[in-house]
């Protein structure tokens, strides 16, 4: 990793910090820049949010799906606990957490939409930087190139669904229109757009070595923008949210305690389902990752476009950018120490 992407967590804060410096002392601005939307599109977050999916998305090759029977039992933990498990623990934790124990320090009425904030969150799997957890913890590349594919076909799909589902647990009228044309723009357009991509560059290569070296390059370059695009969210988002912040800054805290809880409850229920299951660790640590992590810039989107740039449930969203990155950090380190607990790579598919 980049210098910069090693320290994203103190990024992230000072972007925090300058939001809410915004967000005080130039308001008008943040209510120009909040203005620019049509529907429930927000034209400068698009742009941002854009800025940080396509370049992720170059890196997903749906060829690999035909690799997934190399690799089954790390296909299926990750399976059962993105789409089975991790959506409604997290509704649960939600309901738990804002309907009953932080009810008495949230405003009344308020309670669904952090709960939404969360759904949100546990619906959407990580996309893009499970690649760079797995490097980190020294996993197979074609296992995690797989898992990221098949749960990026599955999301299109399924996201929408299981969102609204949940979402009408907590009474809140869900805008199916608004929710599909999310996912489209900003899970569907861009994957197509990556495809798009990888041909477009790779049209001309000998090999398959020769191919890789070129997107990898491409997409080192496209990078930086990524970074500042999570970034500048980050800035306008909490500029949006100054007021209710600085008013508040316990809400900060009432947030990021179930987004914890539920982080390394799903690490550990994927590793130690791993661990059962004999799972060599290389396919075992991208495989609890990516249950661990989440498509953030997909539940701030969505969050966005449902409830508003100034709602609670954007808010959630972007705490859960705070909370992830060293949540993941201190995940890998736990795993990197703990190889031992599984057993040697078998190779290649020898269902492992």
């Amino acid at each position: 990793m980049s210098i910069f992407e090693r320290y994203l967590s103190i990024w992230v804060a000072l972007a925090i910090l300058a939001g809410l410096a915004l967000g005080s002392l130039a308001p008008g601005l943040v209510g120009f820049l909040a203005g620019l939307e049509y529907g429930s599109v927000n034209f400068v977050v698009a742009i941002l949010i854009w800025a940080m999916v396509y370049p992720m998305m170059i890196a997903v090759d749906f060829k690999a799906l035909s690799r997934i029977h190399e690799r089954p039992k790390g296909l299926i933990i990750t399976l059962v606990v993105n789409w089975l498990i991790k959506p409604f623990t997290m509704a649960a934790l939600g309901l738990v957490f804002f309907e009953f124990v932080f009810a008495p320090f949230i405003e009344p009425g308020t309670a669904g939409q952090y709960i939404a904030g969360m759904i949100l969150l546990g619906a959407a799997p990580c996309t893009a930087m499970v690649f760079v957890w797995s490097q980190l913890t020294k996993g197979d590349p074609n296992y995690t190139l797989a898992q990221v594919s098949l749960n990026d076909a599955i999301m299109v799909f399924a996201y929408a669904p299981i969102v609204a589902l949940l979402l009408g647990v907590t009474d809140i009228a869900v805008p199916w229109t608004t929710l599909v044309l999310s996912v489209v723009l900003y899970v569907l357009i861009p994957l197509l757009a990556g495809m798009i991509t990888r041909w477009w560059m790779t049209r001309s290569a000998e090999n398959a070595n020769e191919a890789e070296a070129l997107i990898g390059e491409f997409t080192a370059r496209l990078k930086p923008f990524s970074v500042v695009g999570l970034l500048a969210t980050v800035v306008l988002l909490f500029g949006f949210q100054g007021e209710v912040i600085l008013s508040q800054p316990l809400v900060i805290v009432m947030i990021a305690i179930p987004l914890l809880i539920q982080s390394y409850g799903m690490f550990a229920v994927a590793y130690w389902a791993a661990k059962a299951w004999k799972v060599p660790h290389n396919v075992a640590a991208p495989c609890a990752m990516i249950g661990t992590s989440n498509f953030f810039e997909l539940a701030v989107a969505v969050a966005i476009g449902l409830f508003g740039l100034n709602s609670i449930a954007a808010l959630v969203t972007v705490v859960g950018v705070l909370v992830e990155v060293p949540v993941m950090l201190s995940l890998v380190w736990f795993a990197n120490r703990t190889v031992h607990w599984f057993p040697v790579d078998g190779g290649v598919g020898r269902g492992k």
